[in-house]
């Protein structure tokens, strides 16, 4: 009933890894929409039930957030959506096996609704671990409905949607919050005096208060936006004078959350060791963690590839060679440049984006499944202290490992890293990690023109693409983000059985967002490409494609390549394969055979190194452009990178080139 009316709203909010999503898909089946927060490359999705009584619930999954504090975009957009939008209810999804981390979360709830019921996930999870928890107890605690769950089996959906009703039908009439001490209170009231008409006028007082002394910076800046120079400097200066107050007020959320827990709670006896306990003695440890995270990476890296490219080849076949040839066969009658844009712009663009799709899903899969079973944060931890030598997060090792199959699924798996500039920054240099695209004009290449030594060139090639991914990450994070570190704080969840089918809905919502977003940016791109290639004389020699080779001649010269050469690495802009095709088309070549021959009368040794070394490090692409700009809140980072990687292959391409002509190398 997506498209009818609601009745009510219902909003989901939760820690990461408590089972939010998959209460989700429990509740609203498939009836559910997949999009980004409006200006925001945060996931936001919607979806819908029909409660008991018959009424249309609007269910919103806010994103996972540990707290209410503005400290990452998913925390505004929480925080903003319970305020302004102010949902009917507010589900609180706690994992049953970590609940003190869920309830400090809730008892911020608390302070904004009155109208919270806590979903008590995992149960099933809690019993492993030994933990019994008494949810009756729970619930006369905390005044609120409580509803114990194992989310993954369906177990207490139905339970649940009756909460929602009833609490829609009359909310708690006084919920046990945290309070504070009198003498935190007598500092909010303080600030109030002098300080009240200024806060935000949406947010209740007191909690704004609240947020403004544990140092929230969207208050801050709405402070010093609105208030009276003087008064801002007197406010700063209290806030100073009472910098302590951010962890006063966390110790009485603590403390009620501690009461909570003692009363309902009854922990596993002193000295057992628990399954997770266990598996992190050599997950998190310091030299088989990275082992074990290696070989992981691996075996996910093997069954994408060797699943998804036998499928991306099928598709190719029957969704772009089969429609090509027959066009070619059959639509003769058309005019030859209408032909030639539907076989090489449109069904060569939209084809592009389809044939991504088996190995885009098996990575979503695939990644999902670390992430629900709780691996992901072990990864991560494991490998942090070295990639922060790089200047990138324990994260950002994920979706740069899997660049080597294709940098498409890299730039999209930065989603799992929380932290903006850490992910930023991942998505600036995933282009400099060799995918399997350039592997194949690299084999291709170094074979013809390094015979034996061919294996070598190949890993050399490899090895300098690597050390400037990491001289890169490590410049641009010193110059442009001014050295800055991020920390990485993640929890360790608990070990689980992940619940497939959401996993698949999951990573098939992910799929059909790249596809209809990028997809877009990626046809339109390869018209565009197409359009240069063929006009104004429908041949590629006399296009403003060569036009651009003759003009940037000059510049082949420097690395001893002609302008054909050049038109054949500007052409890798569309796939990275197409260089060989447009080298073939340009030196009159009838086949792989012929066109070695051709190269390698044409091209001297040191040329061709030049050429494969800017091949190397020039910018991905197209589908990997139309990714990083559907994942890039400010698109200006796309435009600083294609300059970026620009700069860097052609100075290393002329580096190399002319390091050869002075040694007298392959010339």
């Amino acid at each position: 009933m997506s498209g009818g009316t609601k009745d009510v709203t219902i909003a989901l909010s939760g820690q990461p890894n408590v089972g939010k999503s998959t209460v989700f898909n429990a509740l609203t089946g498939l009836d559910q929409h997949v999009g980004n927060w409006p200006g925001k490359t945060v996931e936001q999705k919607i979806g819908y039930m029909n409660l008991p009584d018959g009424r249309v619930a609007e269910i919103v999954d806010l994103p996972g957030t540990y707290s209410l504090t503005a400290n990452s975009p998913e925390e505004e957009i929480a925080r903003d959506y319970i305020v302004r939008g102010k949902p009917d209810v507010i589900v609180a999804v706690t994992n049953a096996a970590a609940l003190e981390r869920g309830l400090y979360l809730v008892g911020e709830l608390l302070q904004l609704s009155g109208s919270v019921i806590l979903a008590l996930n995992m149960m099933d999870v809690a019993q492993e671990e030994r933990i019994t928890i008494e949810p009756e107890v729970l619930q006369a605690a905390l005044r609120i409905p409580v509803v114990p769950m194992v989310a993954r089996r369906k177990e207490g959906t139905n339970d649940l949607s009756v909460a929602i009703q009833n609490v829609l039908d009359s909310p708690p009439k006084s919920p046990n919050k945290p309070e504070m001490t009198p003498e935190t209170q007598a500092v909010i009231e303080e600030f109030l005096d002098y300080a009240g008409e200024y806060l935000p006028p949406e947010y209740p007082r007191d909690w704004a208060a609240l947020k403004i002394l544990e140092g929230d910076r969207v208050f801050l800046r709405h402070l010093e936006k609105h208030m009276p120079p003087d008064l801002w400097r007197r406010t700063n200066e209290s806030l100073i004078a009472h910098e302590d107050m951010s962890l006063k007020i966390a110790s009485c959320r603590y403390e009620w959350v501690n009461r909570m827990v003692r009363a309902a709670v009854i922990r596993p006896i002193h000295g057992q060791m628990s399954t997770t306990r266990q598996l992190d003695k050599y997950a998190t440890h310091p030299i088989l963690g990275p082992v074990i995270l290696l070989l992981v990476m691996g075996v996910i890296f093997w069954v994408t590839y060797t699943l998804g490219a036998p499928l991306q080849d099928l598709l190719d076949q029957y969704l772009v060679q089969v429609p090509s040839a027959w066009l070619a066969t059959h639509g003769t009658a058309l005019p030859p440049w209408l032909l030639n844009l539907l076989v090489d712009g449109v069904i060569g663009g939209a084809g592009l984006v389809i044939t991504f799709a088996p190995i885009l899903f098996i990575f979503f899969f695939a990644m999902g499944v670390l992430e629900d079973v709780g691996y992901m944060a072990r990864g991560a931890f494991a490998v942090d202290r070295f990639m922060h030598r790089l200047g990138l997060h324990g994260k950002s090792f994920m979706p740069l490992f899997l660049g080597f199959g294709c940098n498409v699924p890299a730039v999209m798996g930065t989603r799992i890293i929380e932290s903006r500039r850490a992910r930023l920054l991942t998505l600036l240099l995933v282009p400099l990690v060799p995918c399997s695209a350039r592997m194949v004009v690299l084999n291709f290449m170094t074979i013809i023109f390094f015979g034996s030594a061919a294996p070598f060139v190949t890993w050399g090639l490899v090895g300098v693409n690597l050390i400037a991914l990491a001289i890169s990450g490590y410049l641009i994070n010193k110059i442009v983000f001014k050295g800055h570190r991020t920390a990485f704080i993640m929890e360790l969840p608990l070990y689980h059985t992940p619940d497939w089918q959401s996993l698949a809905l999951r990573a098939w919502q992910r799929l059909m967002i790249f596809v209809k977003q990028a997809g877009t940016i990626i046809f339109l791109a390869a018209i565009l490409i197409w359009a240069l290639s063929y006009f104004p004389s429908g041949e590629i020699e006399k296009s403003y494609l060569a036009v651009l080779g003759h003009f940037m001649a000059p510049l082949g010269h420097l690395m001893g390549l002609d302008w054909k050469m050049l038109v054949a690495l500007f052409a890798s802009f569309i796939a990275k394969e197409n260089s060989i095709a447009t080298m073939g088309v340009l030196y009159g070549a009838g086949g792989e055979g012929s066109l070695a021959q051709v190269l390698a009368h044409t091209l001297a040794p040191a040329g061709a190194l030049a050429f494969l070394v800017t091949q190397m490090l020039f910018i991905p692409c197209v589908a990997t452009v139309a990714a990083m700009y559907q994942e890039l809140e400010n698109k200006l980072w796309l435009l600083f990178d294609i300059v970026f990687l620009s700069l860097l292959a052609f100075g290393t391409g002329i580096l190399v080139y002319q390091t050869a002509l002075l040694l007298g190398v392959g010339i």
